[in-house]
């Protein structure tokens, strides 16, 4: 029997309090500048059991204004932005080259927590990209080895072996170079930190960036 897919949503529910806690957030107690809270929550989520909590969405646009939206891992979060990586010839490398500006999407459901960050976006120079690559595992530099992301594949033997080689390689030279391979950091002008509610209030405390400072304002949920 064919899966009825309006009846297997209306039978989900969100944030089952046997698998969900929702912390509250008071604004009042909240930091000055956003990149504070940002880490708590994150080590909350970790503490919490949240199953990978470093991926993110990652939505950029096309040099026509067409978007895009995939996941990513969150390489770092510092006072100089949110940062992940890429080849620079992918989808989204392209994309960032022609729009360099991006949206960050955090979902945390143990907690009923979302962040989202958005602002422009600039390359890391060469060396720092490649410290970041070479400083991750053997699987990831095979797969910024095995390259070509998001270019037709004509078949998954291709893939096979293309990889395999790519894995030789990385564990015999783990220092091996890609140029491609680029490290991007959004700096935000805005993030905003979504705390869920059991009735529906939920509590939405955003940050805006006003020029060395932070404006905080709660928004309607």
């Amino acid at each position: 029997m064919a899966t009825d897919l309006h009846e297997l949503l209306r039978s989900l529910r969100v944030w089952d309090p046997e698998v969900t806690n929702l912390p509250p957030l008071d604004p009042a107690t909240a930091p000055a500048a956003p990149l504070p809270l940002f880490t708590e929550w994150f080590a909350a989520a970790v503490a919490a059991g949240q199953t990978e909590p470093h991926t993110m969405s990652l939505a950029t646009s096309d040099a026509s204004g067409l978007p895009d939206v995939r996941i990513v891992m969150l390489h770092g979060a510092d006072e100089t932005g949110w940062s992940f990586a890429s080849h620079a010839g992918s989808r989204k490398g392209r994309h960032l080259a022609a729009r360099p500006y991006a949206a960050l999407g955090f979902y945390w459901p143990v907690l009923g927590r979302q962040v989202r960050v958005r602002g422009p976006v600039s390359a890391a120079l060469s060396e720092e990209s490649q410290g970041d690559l070479h400083a991750r595992s053997t699987g990831a530099l095979a797969a910024a080895l095995t390259g070509r992301q998001s270019e037709v594949l004509e078949s998954l033997d291709d893939l096979a072996r293309a990889s395999e080689s790519a894995w030789e390689r990385a564990a015999r030279e783990p220092r091996t170079p890609v140029p491609s391979w680029t490290l991007y950091r959004l700096r935000a002008e805005e993030v905003e930190f979504f705390q869920g509610d059991a009735r529906r209030r939920h509590v939405r405390l955003r940050y805006r960036r006003d020029g060395e400072r932070w404006a905080r304002e709660l928004l309607w949920p």
